[in-house]
């Protein structure tokens, strides 16, 4: 999911970018109206849900709402230091889905924006329950892997590191990338050696050929893609 943020503080922007990031979620920073607007232009059919600051240096999140509102329907947020009804009811009535006042905690935040896609979610048509790479087909919604039909079980953190791939086909990704975004469940702390077990676990549960592999594919020199 990609998120587009413009707060002209830069030290509060730095600190969410890394928040939402943290949370795997793709994000655009701008730090003013101007650069913002271009983004909204150029870029709004990727972007699925923004965070805008009321008060900026050359404009207000106001003017970005209504702009993205006329070119598309898609999810806004705003993050404001005002807590007085009119500036609620003003951005509400601009169409703004939410907002949060400053200072917040990350986890609110985060709260907040998957209510709010939720409620996108159900009145948009369903994108497909299932991503499939080659003959295995990982079904999102039950959270289960099947290859040529038969269920493959797995663990919990084999189905995420799978799921990671499977949402970045044909993209290299360094393992520096991989254990950035993956974690034991367990709570333990996944190194190298571990990355490198799963992996190979997964290529035995799912390859044809383990030792030779179609869907986890190692790019020498520079880690693993999946896919084509």
């Amino acid at each position: 999911m990609k998120v587009l943020l413009v707060e002209d503080d830069r030290t509060i922007a730095a600190g969410l970018e890394y928040s939402l990031q943290q949370e795997e979620y793709e994000t655009i920073l701008c730090h003013d109206a101007d650069s913002a607007k271009r983004v909204i232009k150029n870029q709004l059919e990727e972007i699925d849900l923004c965070l805008f600051d009321l008060s900026l240096p050359d404009g207000s999140g106001y003017e970005l709402c209504e702009m993205v509102k006329k070119q598309g329907d898609k999810p806004v947020i705003f993050l404001t230091a005002f807590d007085d009804e009119v500036n609620v009811v003003m951005g509400l009535d601009m169409g703004a889905d939410d907002y949060i006042t400053k200072p917040f905690r990350v986890r609110e935040l985060i709260s907040r924006i998957k209510s709010v896609m939720r409620r996108y979610l159900k009145h948009t048509p369903k994108a497909k329950p299932y991503i499939d790479i080659e003959n295995v087909r990982i079904n999102t919604q039950e959270g289960k892997v099947y290859k040529n039909g038969e269920e493959v079980l797995l663990t919990a953190l084999e189905y995420r590191l799978l799921l990671i791939f499977a949402n970045h086909q044909g993209q290299v990704l360094t393992r520096a990338q991989l254990l950035e975004r993956i974690w034991d469940v367990a709570g333990d702390f996944v190194n190298d050696n571990t990355l490198t077990v799963y992996i190979k676990r997964l290529r035995e549960k799912l390859e044809d050929q383990p030792q030779s592999p179609s869907i986890i594919k190692t790019v020498r020199g520079l880690g693993y893609k999946a896919g084509n």
